[in-house]
């Protein structure tokens, strides 16, 4: 029985990254020796154990055989005669094949090592092909390591092509292709994971109504760039900028999808490209069990982000319904979301990179001003007989009030 350090702790070490869960192999083991030395088994698929005192994973060495479409459709063997190679051979990419034996040494059958000092993100074997989920995981590590110059070797990408072409990405189970996109948006180049996807042809089955922005033109005047897909992702280029908030990542995704189903007779404008926007986002939400913070994030971007963009000219009634839209009064964390969003939309453009945006320390400036009113304290001054009916629309007025005061106060400071 031996046990061996695998997968991404040991490639983190090799690229001098700080390393957070630590996965084992155990070869030499059966499921009755795992249990008498303590560990407890999770999971039904295969045997995979909890360490009695590290709690960490140890999983016993194991091969595989396709039985069936789609990411679950395996066999798994994990007698005690499976060996370490044939275990690291089953896996995705070289640089996830790397072993560490106890006393430090480096089991590296698949030349790992090079293809972490080319930079280079390469499938084990051509059984890479039997799993469509796959390909969702090298877009997350090219989302991943992108920053450290690594790129899909041209061989790995013809097979991620072939799967595309196959259909088997539609019998992924929505929660596997919304866990691989959520990690991919927290990641430190989200736009590799769009890029990798489209340069396969995947995009258009995992996200089709982003896929449908490439070739969308957009006015010269304020999108330089002119392409709607390349403008997303310079969006998301800003968005790491602004925020580590994967949802922030997703708002800007999906902020612009309502360009792609605008009148064609009018491009490049695209006249009420917000509206039209959120029905496609009710049906990726639907599609990938989107949980409800990122819907919601994302549906207020699509919707207000060029109100934010005209912020500059606002009276004070649209000024309270852009943060009454936002919900700022009860849920004021969501608006450092919104804004960073927006940011990154108005950055994300050729040339504008580093323009400024005041738009956002107005709206700031503005929420800050309206919640400082205690509402509460305003109407506990008033006399009964005072007291009128509508609360609601009585607090609105006070709101506005300040507001209008404050723009006053602006404007003549100017």
């Amino acid at each position: 029985m031996q046990t061996y350090l695998v997968g991404g702790a040991v490639r983190d070490k090799l690229l001098g990254l700080p390393t957070k869960d630590r996965d084992w192999v155990v070869v030499g083991a059966t499921r009755a020796q795992m249990l008498e030395q303590g560990f407890a088994q999770v999971g039904n698929d295969f045997p995979v154990f909890l360490h009695p005192k590290t709690k960490e994973e140890h999983a016993l060495a194991r091969t595989e055989r396709k039985t069936a479409p789609g990411h679950g459709g395996f066999v798994f063997d994990a007698n005690e005669h499976v060996t370490l190679e044939q275990d690291l051979s089953r896996r995705d990419l070289t640089i996830n094949a790397i072993a560490q034996a106890d006393d430090g040494e480096l089991i590296d059958p698949f030349d790992g090592q090079g293809d972490l000092e080319r930079r280079v993100l390469r499938h084990v074997s051509p059984a890479f092909e039997e799993d469509p989920l796959r390909v969702l995981r090298v877009a997350r590590f090219a989302a991943r390591f992108a920053h450290l110059g690594f790129t899909v070797a041209p061989e790995t990408n013809a097979l991620m092509r072939r799967i595309a072409a196959s259909g088997e990405l539609a019998t992924l189970v929505s929660e596997r292709v919304w866990q691989e996109l959520e990690r991919a948006l927290g990641s430190t180049s989200p736009d590799a994971f769009v890029s990798v996807l489209r340069d396969c042809d995947a995009l258009r089955v995992v996200l089709p109504e982003v896929d449908a922005l490439f070739g969308v033109p957009q006015p010269a005047r304020f999108h330089p760039e002119i392409d709607t897909g390349l403008h997303t992702l310079l969006s998301l280029q800003q968005a790491r900028r602004f925020s580590d908030s994967p949802q922030v990542a997703y708002a800007v995704l999906v902020h612009d999808v309502g360009k792609a189903v605008t009148d064609r007779a009018l491009w490049p404008s695209h006249k009420q490209h917000e509206s039209l926007g959120l029905p496609l986002l009710n049906r990726i939400a639907k599609r990938l069990k989107v949980p409800n913070d990122f819907a919601k994030l994302a549906a207020l971007v699509c919707e207000h982000h060029t109100k934010l963009h005209k912020l500059e000219h606002v009276d004070a009634e649209k000024g309270l319904a852009l943060l009454e839209a936002i919900d700022v009064f009860r849920r004021p964390e969501r608006l450092s979301l919104f804004l960073a969003a927006c940011e990154a939309d108005a950055r994300g453009r050729s040339g504008f990179e580093d323009r400024d945006y005041p738009q956002r320390p107005f709206l700031e400036q503005l929420a800050e001003t309206v919640t400082a009113l205690d509402v509460g304290a305003a109407i506990g001054e008033l006399h009964e007989e005072d007291r009128p009916r509508d609360i609601r629309g009585y607090v609105r007025g006070l709101r506005l009030a300040v507001i209008e005061t404050h723009l006053a106060q602006l404007h003549g400071n100017q």
